[in-house]
């Protein structure tokens, strides 16, 4: 299910002050919830598991700072391993692209980053299935929200991707909003594939199987 939340916050919000995503405060709430009934009822086994289950609750849904990111690049939008580098026409503007795919698995941090500075022109979500977000036809047929940036170096486009486990979309930004290089802009709960169309002008600056993270590792240049 797609999530979209205002866009124009504050600068100054609670949320942004807690070491962990919004969308799994509700997650965590009800963990926390889980556990003092448990003590309550003296049922110490189950205390044992909610606590556990709880914990990586707080663990999943962590969200770091960053420090600034290399001045002169484009960043990764997510943090996980680059499982594609290829030229690829681009679904979402019908113009030949370097196409670069990022995984996430259940032990990365999921909160997504905007990979350069630019407006956000288009935002379309797109219902599908949910296949393992490693697969080609992942790109094609599962559940994702594709964001179509203008920047100073053409059109980027990035795609969050559902995946095997990931049952929900989540994206805090909208369409007409200039969005900062490292900003927060959503995550995948539970998962699980961003995919980067970029200019062909682009010198990619990664290789398959690189890890990177989001907000923080170049991912490419412009020739210009």
């Amino acid at each position: 299910m797609f999530d979209l939340f205002k866009a124009n916050e504050p600068a100054f919000n609670i949320y942004n002050q807690l070491p962990v995503a919004r969308p799994g405060l509700i997650f965590i709430i009800i963990g926390a919830v889980l556990v003092l009934l448990a003590l309550v009822l003296e049922w110490f086994c189950l205390t044992v598991i909610f606590l556990l289950l709880t914990g990586f609750t707080v663990w999943f849904f962590r969200d770091p700072e960053r420090p600034a990111p290399p001045p002169g690049f484009g960043v990764s939008p997510a943090d996980g391993r680059i499982i594609k580098v290829e030229k690829a026409d681009n679904p979402h503007t019908n113009a030949p692209a370097r196409k670069v795919s990022i995984f996430m698995n259940v032990f990365n941090v999921h909160v997504n980053r905007i990979p350069i500075t630019g407006r956000l022109v288009s935002q379309v979500y797109y219902p599908g299935t949910f296949l393992n977000a490693s697969f080609d036809k992942a790109s094609a047929n599962n559940e994702r929200n594709a964001l179509v940036l203008e920047t100073d170096d053409g059109t980027v486009t990035m795609v969050q991707i559902a995946g095997l486990v990931a049952r929900r979309i989540v994206s805090w930004v909208a369409e007409g909003e200039k969005l900062e290089r490292s900003q927060r802009f959503g995550m995948i709960r539970f998962g699980s594939r961003v995919d980067l169309y970029l200019p062909l002008e682009a010198e990619i600056m990664v290789t398959v199987g690189q890890n990177v993270s989001a907000g923080w590792s170049p991912i490419w240049r412009m020739n210009r």
